[in-house]
């Protein structure tokens, strides 16, 4: 009996302080709040509520705002919140209007379209001191909704599309936006302005072009970026690698360095005389015999080539008598496309 008696005491002592152990672990773990992982205690996150009660976090305390928001000016469309220090009259928020107008209790109407918000603080200030409204006003402003205005790139970029443009940026950043440029894009970009009276820019731009020289090209919200692409030239025939080559950098290219790009002429070419393919503006197409050999000597001088030119170096064997410029045309459909880097 003395031994059972033990037991359950040893027993009841066990159980006393497992007990103890779990109530211990559960105020610990209401005492480590989210608030207090966050670096903040509950009575900071509270001391704005003026019932007193618990604010609840539902999200992460940082928000992530466009790095251009200080220098974004008020147009048609935002929401602004305005509020006037010991003054409830003028607390609210007001949406812009068409005319980029707010209008304000007693104040009236205030014109904030084309200010940042610390213009628009300012002339409100004023307002209300020239008015002899408020001897000494506190203002606050800030931005509650804005309509982000946008800038269109198109043509060879990486990824086309409609971007976000809160203020004027460099040309550069706008394609940086748009994934730059593809290995394919010429050198002019044209821009077509949002305002229809302005006259569209047209800014040589590429790899080979110096930074500085294209720093001076803004964008603005309401743009079209496009970027044109380059020139392609074909060369077909008893080459190593036939395809077409695109017009990179300065967007230039002759004879002899395209048959260079295209590895050299093959075994059985025929080297003598080599064919141009061109076509005019107005749709015809010419072929011209090319000394190809007398070039590569220097007796003959390079040639410059324009694009969607094709040139053909014929088979020894053929010569000029199979030289079909519809067929070589056709076959420019389906040539692979290369870029090289000069």
């Amino acid at each position: 009996m003395a031994n059972r008696r033990s037991f359950i005491g040893f027993a009841m002592a066990a159980l006393l302080i497992m007990f103890t152990e779990i109530s211990t672990a559960q105020v610990g773990a209401q005492q480590i709040s989210p608030s207090s992982m966050g670096g903040s205690s509950t009575t900071a996150a509270t001391s704005g509520n003026r019932a007193g009660a618990a604010v609840p976090m539902n999200g992460p305390g940082l928000v992530l705002v466009p790095e251009d928001l200080a220098k974004l000016t008020l147009a048609p469309g935002f929401m602004v919140s305005l509020n006037v220090l010991d003054d409830p009259d003028f607390t609210g928020s007001f949406r812009v209007d068409q005319q980029g107008d707010i209008a304000v209790p007693v104040l009236g109407t205030v014109h904030l379209a084309g200010e940042t918000v610390p213009e628009a603080r300012i002339q409100i200030q004023k307002r209300l001191l020239d008015g002899q409204i408020l001897r000494d006003p506190q203002v606050n402003l800030i931005i509650l909704e804005y309509a982000a205005p946008e800038v269109t790139v198109i043509g060879e970029v990486g990824s086309p599309g409609r971007y976000p443009l809160l203020v004027p940026r460099k040309l550069v950043d706008v394609l940086a936006l748009a994934g730059g440029t593809t290995v394919t894009a010429g050198n002019e970009v044209l821009i077509t302005r949002g305002n229809s009276k302005a006259k569209p820019v047209m800014v040589h731009y590429s790899r080979a072009t110096d930074p500085k020289a294209v720093e001076d090209a803004i964008v603005y919200a309401g743009d079209t970026v496009q970027v044109k692409r380059a020139g392609i030239v074909y060369v077909m025939g008893a080459v190593t690698r036939p395809g077409g080559y695109v017009m990179q950098e300065d967007g230039t290219l002759t004879v002899l360095e395209a048959v260079s790009l295209a590895n050299g002429t093959a075994l059985p070419a025929s080297v003598r005389n080599i064919y141009l393919l061109h076509r005019n503006t107005d749709g015809t197409e010419v072929s011209f015999e090319i000394p190809l050999d007398k070039m590569s000597h220097g007796e003959r001088g390079d040639m410059p080539l324009h694009a969607t030119d094709v040139l053909y170096v014929p088979m020894s064997k053929f010569k000029a008598v199979l030289l079909n410029s519809q067929g070589i045309l056709a076959a420019t459909s389906s040539a692979a496309i290369y870029t090289v880097t000069r």
